[in-house]
C-alpha cells in the first residue's frame, strides 16, 4: 500500500567537473546532480520529479493536464521516434514542468508526424534533458519516493549548482497544493467532437443521447472525445463551478475529469459543489482527480502516495465481474478504502500494490475510477466505463434527447 513519502537529507551539491558536452542538469533537492545533454527550450524548470512507463503516447503524456507541476522520466528509451503533430494532445497549453530521457530524441518516422519533437518541444517552452540515467533515477524515485527537482537547460554549460538545490528545496511540493484552478477552463463551452479514426480523424456527434455537464479539474480531450463517442452532449465548465450553476444547465448526469495537485486542497471548493450534486439525485461519473474528490465529498479520506502510479500497463481488477484489465494511470494521491462510510464500495483494485481504483455509491447513480479510461495513451480494455455512465443515467429514467 502507498506511503508517506521518505524524508530526504538535503547535501551539498557534487563540485565534480562537467563531463564533455554537458548543456543541462536535473539537480535533486538533496544535492544529487545529474548531467547530460538539453533538449527543447533552453531554461529551468522546478517541480516533483516522477517516471512513467508508458512504451508510447509521449505527446499525449506531456499535454495531460494532470502532470501540472511535474518533471516527467521517460522510462522508454525512444522518445521522439514518431514527431509530434497537431492532433494528438490533451490540452492547448502543456502543463508538465519539463521532461527527462536517457537518450536524446529519436528521428522522426511517422507518416502523421508534422515536425521533431525537440521543434514542438521549444514552440510550447518545455525544457528536458537527454543522457541521464533513467534506470538509476527510477530506482530512487521507488525506493526513497518522488523528489523536488529542476532541469536547467544551459547552452553555455554554466550552473549554479547551490542556486539550483535551493530552488528545488524551498519549492513546497504538491501536497496541499491546489493547481485545478491553474489548468481548468475560464468558462462554459460546449464539446462534440469523437474519437480519432485512422483515414477519418475526429467525428462528430451527430445525435445526442444525453446531455452531460462535465466538470474541468483539468480534463484531457481524450475523455471529452469519449463521452461524445458514448451519444453524450457535453458542455464543460470551471472546477469552481457551484451545484446551482450546474443544475441550472439541467444535464442528465455529471462527469468529474481528471487534474493534478493536491484532492484536499481542491476540495475546498469542490466537495460542497459535489455534495450539492449529489443531494439533488443526479447520476455522476468521475475519474482520477474526480474520483478523490467524490470520495472526499462522500466523507473518504485521501493520501499521498510514495511514488505514484504512472504508465499504461497497470493491472487492475473489477470486483463486480472477476475481470482485469490493462489500464493506463497517472496520479499521485489514493483514497483510503478504510475511511469510505458504509454506502460506498470498493469497486476496482491495483493488482501491483492493492491500493484503491475505484468505487461505487449502493444507494445512489454514482461511481468512479481512479484510472484513466479514455487511454490516449494506453490500452482500451476500460472503454466500457463510458458505456456503463450512459446505461447508468438510462436506468434513472431519463428521457433521450431528439
Amino acid at each position: 500500500m502507498p506511503g508517506k513519502k521518505t524524508q530526504q537529507k538535503r547535501t551539498q551539491p557534487a563540485r565534480a567537473a562537467l563531463p564533455p558536452g554537458t548543456t543541462a542538469a536535473l539537480v535533486l533537492a538533496d544535492g544529487t546532480v545529474f548531467w547530460g545533454k538539453g533538449l527543447g527550450a533552453a531554461g529551468t524548470a522546478v517541480g516533483e520529479v516522477c517516471f512513467n512507463t508508458s512504451l508510447t503516447g509521449y505527446q499525449e503524456i506531456l499535454t495531460d493536464p494532470s502532470y501540472a507541476g511535474q518533471i516527467i522520466t521517460f522510462t522508454f528509451p525512444h522518445i521522439g521516434n514518431v514527431g509530434a503533430n497537431e492532433e494528438d494532445i490533451e490540452t492547448i497549453t502543456p502543463a508538465a514542468r519539463g521532461l527527462i530521457l536517457r537518450a536524446d530524441i529519436t528521428e522522426p518516422s511517422n507518416f502523421r508526424a508534422t515536425r521533431h519533437l525537440d521543434a514542438w518541444l521549444k514552440s510550447y517552452d518545455l525544457a528536458g534533458v537527454a543522457g541521464i540515467d533513467t534506470r538509476a533515477l527510477t530506482r530512487r524515485i521507488r525506493d526513497l519516493g518522488a523528489p523536488n527537482g529542476v532541469i536547467c537547460h544551459a547552452p553555455d554549460g554554466k550552473f549554479d549548482l547551490n542556486a539550483l538545490q535551493a530552488m528545488a528545496a524551498e519549492w513546497p511540493g504538491l501536497e496541499g497544493m491546489d493547481l485545478a484552478l491553474e489548468v481548468s477552463c475560464r468558462q462554459s463551452y460546449g464539446w462534440s467532437e469523437t474519437r480519432w479514426a485512422l483515414g477519418k480523424g475526429y467525428g462528430k456527434l451527430e445525435k445526442a443521447q444525453f446531455n452531460i455537464v462535465a466538470v474541468d479539474y483539468g480534463a484531457k480531450r481524450n475523455i471529452l472525445r469519449s463521452l461524445a463517442s458514448a451519444g453524450c452532449n457535453v458542455t464543460v465548465v470551471p472546477a469552481t463551478a457551484t451545484a446551482e450553476e450546474i443544475l441550472a444547465k439541467k444535464p442528465d448526469g455529471v462527469f468529474l475529469s481528471n487534474g493534478p495537485g493536491d484532492p484536499a486542497a481542491t476540495g475546498q471548493y469542490a466537495i460542497p459543489t459535489l455534495r450539492g450534486l449529489i443531494d439533488a439525485g443526479m447520476p455522476i461519473f468521475g475519474i482520477c482527480l474526480g474520483h478523490q474528490l467524490l470520495a472526499l465529498a462522500m466523507g473518504g479520506k485521501t493520501e499521498k502516495m510514495h511514488h505514484g502510479h504512472r504508465g499504461a500497463n497497470h493491472p487492475v481488477k473489477d470486483l463486480e465481474t472477476g475481470k482485469v484489465e490493462i489500464t493506463s494511470q497517472n496520479h499521485g494521491f489514493v483514497v483510503i478504502p478504510e475511511s469510505l462510510p458504509k454506502n460506498v464500495e470498493v469497486s476496482h483494485v491495483s493488482l501491483f500494490d492493492g491500493s484503491n481504483e475505484g468505487l461505487r455509491v449502493t444507494d445512489k447513480p454514482i461511481f468512479s475510477v481512479q484510472y484513466h479510461p479514455e487511454s490516449s495513451p494506453g490500452p482500451h480494455d476500460s472503454h466500457y466505463l463510458f458505456e456503463r455512465f450512459v446505461e447508468m443515467i438510462k436506468k434513472t429514467g431519463r428521457k433521450k434527447h431528439a
